[in-house]
């Protein structure tokens, strides 16, 4: 794929997002400073320390993080590079910038998802309708609401290079949370959708998945999942359902099914997905019919050991 220069992706999987790293001159020397856009998973830290370290060269420190949004998946680096590099600037978007900075836990996503993520601290904003350089190249800040309601999207017009974060995937678009929440967005999502068919990419880099350049079946094939989630509200909660439990599957790997069913007890998105789904089932049913679904698709196995019945993430 035809990228800016100075532009390295590093493709992640679903555990951790991908991670843009942009090798501009040190500050010293004249330059923005070395910089990267999302840092995975907080489980996965060494290897993004690892990576950002072979890129760069021992030489050279990384100076600048921004990060697309604020879930798990794309901050839960920040805090192991900001001990590697104490002079690093981490720049986030505005809408959770009093939230991160008290760290008010019961307002952030990582409680109600379940998952972790290490506190960090931030020095700038990230605006809509602003610009940064990464890579000695000028790239324009959009909003993009609708997967978490203060994302950005990243374009880069001279090479019509797009850093999507979670709005656009190959093959659809993460989590709609705030429909969660009992928000209407689904038509944010449509809008951010049209935005980015208004910004004409030909390449884009998702917050997931390989770089692509097939925008249009891309935004064709978003758009038909929107649709289906619009009719049918119950299929899109479904669908974050079995996410929120792929997800821990693959942080841990392997799990006791007893064990998985405790953390769905306990993690408040599933609480309110049984509700929302399955009320006249206990949870812990309602939850074993959504791990059955993970296997029947092929995304976990069960495996019974030691007179134990164990979730296998594959």
């Amino acid at each position: 794929m035809t990228l800016p220069p100075n532009t390295q992706v590093f493709e992640r999987g679903w555990l951790s997002a991908n991670g843009i790293l942009f090798t501009d001159a040190p500050r010293s020397q004249g330059g923005a400073g070395p910089a990267l856009v999302d840092t995975g998973y907080a489980s996965h830290s060494a290897q993004t320390l690892a990576l950002v370290g072979q890129a760069l060269g021992h030489r050279t420190d990384l100076e600048r993080v921004f990060n697309t949004h604020l879930h798990s998946d794309h901050c839960g680096g920040n805090a192991a590079l900001q001990a590697r590099y104490p002079q690093l600037v981490t720049a986030i978007p505005p809408g959770e910038a009093e939230t991160i900075q008290h760290w008010a836990c019961d307002q952030l996503s990582y409680a109600p998802t379940g998952q972790e993520c290490p506190r960090f601290s931030f020095q700038q904003l990230l605006q809509a309708n602003t610009e940064l350089t990464l890579g000695a190249q000028r790239w324009e800040v959009h909003a993009a609401p609708g997967h978490d309601p203060h994302a950005v999207l990243l374009f880069q017009p001279d090479h019509a290079c797009l850093i999507a974060g979670d709005a656009l995937w190959e093959n659809g678009f993460g989590v709609v949370f705030p429909e969660l929440d009992g928000a209407n967005a689904f038509d944010c999502v449509a809008s951010t959708l049209d935005l980015i068919e208004e910004l004409a990419p030909r390449t884009v880099i998702p917050g997931h998945g390989r770089v692509f350049q097939e925008v249009p079946m891309a935004l064709q094939r978003a758009r038909q999942r929107l649709t289906q989630f619009v009719r049918n509200p119950r299929q899109h909660r479904h669908y974050a359902a079995k996410v929120l439990l792929k997800f821990k599957l693959l942080e841990w790997q392997k799990i006791s099914e007893t064990a998985l069913l405790q953390w769905v007890a306990q993690t408040p998105y599933c609480r309110t997905l049984h509700q929302q789904l399955g009320p006249e089932q206990s949870l812990q049913d309602w939850g074993l019919g959504v791990l059955e679904d993970l296997v029947r698709s092929g995304a976990a196995q069960r495996q019974t050991q030691d007179e134990q019945r164990w979730l296998l993430n594959v």
